[in-house]
């Protein structure tokens, strides 16, 4: 799918309009700008993504499902530790919902891939770290997930085929009171159902 300048500058806009100002740790809805650590469109259509690395486009490919607890079966395209697809977690900066540069180019070949296999179905799962309050961090999980929907959308995946969860600081990937636990914790996973 060829991404012309208005797909571009709806997707820019939307990663722009995720952030509010406030100062809070993990307890405010901060833009988190660090200087590189923020998300653009560029290499959204690089032509490193493209074709047969996204499967057969039936939307049940043979191979091993994938995804935690998923019964679908997806291509091998999901193992391959060279293709993006085989990643499936994407990590946020402190008091942030922009999805980081280094995420740009998993969140578009998800999206290239469910754009071309419209059958496929994901629940965005957005998560926060320990600190700031409970209701805080529902609602920073959410913008992160909406964050990463908004990129998807833009990308030509119909809103029938996301859905968007908050687990806040409920759900950890790991336990622990430090950063190096907390930036495994601050993250949107993509589940395939």
């Amino acid at each position: 799918m060829k991404l012309n300048k208005a797909h571009l500058v709806l997707a820019m806009m939307a990663v722009l309009a995720t952030g509010c100002s406030s100062t809070e740790e993990e307890g405010s809805l901060t833009d988190g700008s660090q200087s590189g650590a923020d998300a653009s469109t560029s290499g959204y259509n690089d032509g490193s993504m493209a074709g047969s690395q996204f499967g057969s486009g039936d939307g049940y490919n043979s191979g091993s499902g994938y995804g935690s607890g998923s019964g679908s079966n997806l291509g091998p395209e999901f193992s391959d530790p060279n293709n993006p697809l085989s990643k499936q977690v994407i990590y946020f900066e402190l008091d942030s919902s922009q999805v980081k540069q280094d995420y740009v180019p998993v969140v578009a070949a998800h999206a290239q891939y469910l754009a071309s296999h419209p059958n496929q179905h994901v629940i965005l799962s957005g998560h926060a770290d320990e600190r700031g309050s409970s209701e805080y961090n529902i609602a920073l999980g959410e913008q992160r997930a909406k964050s990463v929907e908004r990129m998807m959308r833009s990308q030509g995946v119909t809103t029938g085929q996301l859905e968007v969860v908050s687990y806040g600081e409920e759900k950890p990937a790991v336990s622990g009171h430090d950063e190096s636990a907390w930036q495994l914790n601050r993250r949107v996973e993509v589940g395939y159902q």
